[in-house]
């Protein structure tokens, strides 16, 4: 889109624009301020289930396999257990089971969280092609003309932020990947232990990349909680400005 100047704008063309900007400074600021939250609340999932594999590969990668008979299915397998990922999130294997169930929750959780994150990854980079294409428009009001790269980077942000959604997806799905590898049941988990450990290894890198996931999710958070103040500073003028175009006190900002 071309950049509007003021031979070819009007005032009456610059209120419009000027009311729909006041509009988008208290909705998307709103919204900005959930996402500046939740993606935190997410990472400390992500890395509850991070934790929980590392402490089951720590345990598999020192544990010598049990030869005991057990008396009830229902015994747990001591060789393969931690407690700690137990506490986390629930695994628990036993000795006449296959795998934990809470595993396949895992995965599951991991998948449905990576389409969540792909989803909201790829509306806000529609969003921000969008927004980038309005702000040209505001080069042409002399009134913001020093507030135009708090605007921009306000975009900017968001669209690193939108970038970070679809990586966390990306490590996501490929961690769900790795441990859709695993043999998860005790007979096959005890030959791994007696032979060459490599399901420890690949819970080991799937621990890494749901914990990069989640170090993504901290991130972006930060970067859409960077832009508070802009936000607030770029409707302040907005309203003066067309305060000023209209002819009025000052708009409520």
């Amino acid at each position: 889109m071309g950049t509007a100047n003021r031979s070819t704008s009007s005032p009456r063309d610059d209120t419009a624009l000027l009311e729909a900007m006041m509009n988008l400074t208290r909705v998307h600021r709103a919204h900005e301020q959930f996402y500046a939250s939740s993606p935190r609340e997410f990472a400390v999932v992500l890395q509850r289930h991070a934790r929980t594999l590392q402490a089951l590969a720590d345990q598999w990668s020192t544990a010598e396999p049990s030869s005991r008979a057990a008396l009830s299915p229902y015994e747990g397998a001591d060789d393969l257990n931690s407690a700690v990922a137990v506490q986390l999130d629930g695994v628990l294997f036993l000795e006449g089971e296959g795998r934990p169930p809470e595993i396949g929750h895992l995965v599951r959780d991991l998948r449905n969280a990576a389409e969540d994150q792909r989803a909201t990854g790829e509306w806000l980079a529609r969003a921000m092609e969008s927004s980038w294409a309005v702000a040209a428009t505001l080069v042409g009001i002399d009134g913001l003309a020093d507030l135009l790269g708090e605007r921009h980077r306000i975009i900017a942000d968001d669209w690193q932020a939108a970038a970070m959604n679809d990586l966390q997806a990306r490590l996501l799905d490929r961690a769900a990947d790795v441990l859709e590898h695993v043999d998860f049941t005790p007979s096959a988990l005890r030959a791994d232990l007696a032979g060459r450990h490599v399901a420890s290894g690949l819970l080991y890198s799937a621990a890494e990349m749901i914990a990069h996931a989640a170090d993504l999710c901290s991130d972006s958070a930060g970067l859409v909680h960077g832009n508070e103040r802009r936000w607030r500073t770029f409707r302040t003028r907005v309203a003066a400005v067309l305060a000023t175009r209209n002819e009025i006190g000052p708009v409520d900002a």
